[in-house]
């Protein structure tokens, strides 16, 4: 096989391969061709040479709002990719079975980075979130459609990868656990695994992760107080260790609200690491304090995360959760997605959601991405 691209000469950092160092990696017929020194390049065999810039896999945003034009929320996915370094933008529950079709049409076919989705049980999905208007999808019961999400996570399993509920205060009111109960059985019906959003009580974090299953992510896992993962005192909560222990995945999801500085130190020092690093970015925090899956990415190494646990976190740990092994790795055969970032060294300014600046010294950013085989970004 004649490769089609090669990116000669990088710092591969693939996780899934255990692989940190000096190597080629080539692309053909959208998948990865070759992995390697001195790979061979053809006639034809576009190379561009890395002179030892870290190339990854192609980084998994695993909770993104991408439904552009169809919530209030979305944003445009190939303009976030492309800045980011995302080949893959995750939406996690924008729609619901009533408005699935229209995001099917209208974004995730038209759009050409990938994009893959958490059904939402809430029939319209997140349909009330802007600066003026806040109405929690889950807070009234009428709206959750366990028949109709059961048939559109049927008829589109080629993208929906899993089942996303809102519960907390703002998401579902009073309604407690009553939305998770109906999306777990959402879940069992389809076979998929879950996402459970957690804000402010009722319900207690706790009282969530006693009711996911193995494979299920709680998103906002690492959010401040109320419903902090970890006590006064800074420990972590039994509960969640019990719950990692059982096999329950922790995902970052920054967003608006849900990532505190102060949480993410004690979490790190109480050696729990997040199994997924995620930006949550929609219209709301895209300019502040999330910004994109980098930036987010940029603040984990800052607090103690080594950049390889911070890639791992978002490449080949999404790819655990998305029950999609062909994605985040360089493998041969795997998808052709592959990012180039940078680390740059300096004085960085980071903000959390509850407005706590941090000096970081190192910022990394994304420098070009490989799309399907092809290089993507930027466009020279």
């Amino acid at each position: 096989m004649q490769h089609e691209l090669i990116l000669r000469g990088a710092r591969i950092i693939d996780p899934s391969q255990n692989h940190d160092g000096l190597a080629d990696v080539a692309f053909s017929n959208g998948l990865v061709s070759g992995f390697g020194r001195n790979l061979p390049a053809g006639e034809g065999t576009e190379v561009r040479e890395m002179n030892g810039a870290i190339v990854t896999p192609g980084l998994i945003d695993l909770h993104t709002h991408v439904y552009w034009g169809g919530t209030s929320l979305g944003i445009d996915a190939d303009e976030f990719c492309r800045l980011s370094g995302v080949t893959t933008s995750v939406d996690t529950g924008s729609a619901g079975p009533g408005n699935f079709p229209g995001f099917r049409k209208h974004v995730i076919e038209r759009a050409e980075a990938r994009i893959l989705a958490y059904l939402h049980v809430s029939f319209a999905g997140i349909y009330g979130f802007s600066k003026t208007v806040m109405v929690g999808e889950s807070q009234d019961m009428r709206l959750m459609a366990p028949r109709e999400a059961v048939a559109v996570a049927e008829a589109n399993r080629d993208v929906i990868i899993g089942i996303k509920v809102r519960v907390g205060a703002h998401a579902s009111g009073t309604q407690g656990t009553a939305p998770l109960e109906i999306a777990l059985q959402v879940a069992e019906e389809t076979g998929l695994p879950l996402m459970a959003h957690i804000d402010e009580p009722p319900p207690s974090y706790e009282a969530v992760l006693a009711m996911l299953r193995p494979g299920d992510v709680l998103t906002h896992a690492f959010r401040p107080f109320p419903n902090s993962p970890v006590t006064a005192q800074g420990a972590v909560k039994l509960a969640v260790r019990e719950a990692r222990a059982r096999g329950i995945l922790f995902d970052i999801g920054h967003g608006k609200g849900s990532f505190a500085f102060k949480t993410a130190r004690a979490m790190l020092a109480g050696g729990f690491l997040p199994d997924t690093i995620s930006s949550d970015v929609h219209a709301l925090c895209i300019d502040g304090p999330a910004f994109d899956q980098v930036t987010t990415m940029s603040k984990m190494l800052c607090l103690g995360m080594s950049l390889t646990e911070v890639i791992a976190a978002s490449t080949v740990n999404a790819a655990v959760a998305l029950q999609r092994m062909e994605y985040g790795s360089l493998r041969v055969g795997s998808l052709g997605d592959a990012t180039v970032l940078a680390v740059r060294e300096g004085a960085f300014d980071y903000v959390d959601v509850l407005g706590e600046h941090m000096t970081g010294d190192r910022r990394i950013t994304s420098e070009g991405v490989v799309l399907r085989g092809r290089w993507w970004h930027p466009v020279e």
